[in-house]
């Protein structure tokens, strides 16, 4: 290996990193606030990618229907929820009516622009729309009502979630894969090296969000709330704070960055209904470097775990996914040793 191809590969590297950083973070974030292992995380990534991909052959997406049916599933939860705790139908009906306004919305006007031909930034805003607004309904029916189960109880979920999202993948997509158009297809000569303008998007689109983050969780009420919530639920409970809008907005956040991770990535390579998977669990190795606790560890993490996937597919491309996912393994044993067990009631 000369000095070239370690450029190429760093390069590689640090591209994809970026990607598995923005999930490793939405990771943490999911798990501090909620206690949830949220491995469907890479479908969200997947259904983005995808539903840009379905978005420019000028056809509605399934992920519209998706939405809709989520939505309807919520609102009867939400109605059934008031007539157990006697709230009056009236009340229920206006709850049903405020979790199906966005969905319905943003469902009508995709199914009206599908068809449209209207510009790639046009369709990925509306892909953007709709797989975040797929977050909070998604916590809602699946997670919601088991708020206050163990965390083992909550990863099984998460792994029954994620294979009916990998079904409704294989449904609403089917099983031929797609690449989608670049944002920007300049490409520039860095001596060796030819760095293409969708590498730059990534890198900018990253730290745009990371930053965007940060400033949400310091400066804004609602970030503080989920601040909050995240260091003491029961704390942040007895303040006033609820922690179901917290995991809805937690979900929502994890949507939102699945959603634009899915679109930047789309047009790097290939994605098919069940890609998310493995994408998602990169993420997750990061997230584990990370401890699920700090955010700055699981985004150096999330570059390291790029690097040496690059490195690995230079050395031995068979055998790259098991050099990464063999990174959990001495994490995990490091932290068994130099972490203190306690119950998780404490």
């Amino acid at each position: 290996m000369d000095l070239s191809i370690a450029g190429i590969l760093m390069l590689d590297g640090l591209t994809n990193g970026a990607i598995y950083a923005l999930l490793g973070l939405a990771l943490v974030l999911v798990f501090a606030i909620t206690r949830i292992i949220f491995l469907p995380q890479g479908e969200f990534v997947a259904h983005g990618a995808l539903t840009l991909a379905i978005f420019q052959t000028g056809q509605v997406p399934g992920t519209v229907w998706l939405l809709l049916a989520l939505a309807g599933v919520a609102a009867l939860m939400e109605l059934i929820a008031a007539w157990r705790a006697q709230r009056g139908i009236a009340v229920g009906l206006r709850v049903a009516l405020r979790t199906l306004a966005v969905p319905v919305t943003v469902s009508a006007v995709s199914a009206w622009a599908a068809t449209r031909g209207l510009p790639l930034a046009v369709q990925a805003l509306l892909t953007v729309a709709i797989v975040t607004a797929c977050g909070p309904l998604l916590y809602r029916v699946a997670y919601q009502s088991l708020a206050g189960a163990s965390t083992l109880v909550l990863l099984i979920v998460s792994v029954g979630v994620h294979f009916v999202m990998t079904g409704m993948g294989l449904l609403f997509f089917g099983a031929e894969g797609f690449r989608n158009p670049p944002f920007w297809d300049q490409r520039f000569a860095l001596g060796p090296l030819m760095l293409g303008g969708q590498a730059i998007i990534i890198f900018l689109a990253s730290i745009t969000l990371i930053l965007m983050l940060w400033l949400f969780f310091e400066h804004s009420l609602y970030g503080k709330a989920l601040r909050a919530t995240a260091v003491n639920r029961l704390g942040a409970r007895l303040m006033g704070i609820s922690t179901q809008t917290a995991g809805q907005l937690s979900f929502a956040a994890a949507a939102l960055i699945g959603a634009l991770s899915g679109l930047l990535i789309g047009p790097t390579t290939t994605v098919f209904y069940d890609s998310g998977f493995i994408i998602g669990l990169k993420g997750f190795v990061a997230a584990v470097i990370a401890g699920l606790s700090s955010y700055p560890a699981a985004a150096v993490g999330a570059l390291a775990v790029g690097v040496i996937e690059a490195a690995g597919s230079f050395w031995a491309s068979a055998f790259k996914e098991v050099i990464v996912f063999t990174l959990v393994l001495p994490v995990l044993l490091w932290r068994s040793l130099v972490s203190p067990h306690s119950d998780e009631e404490h």
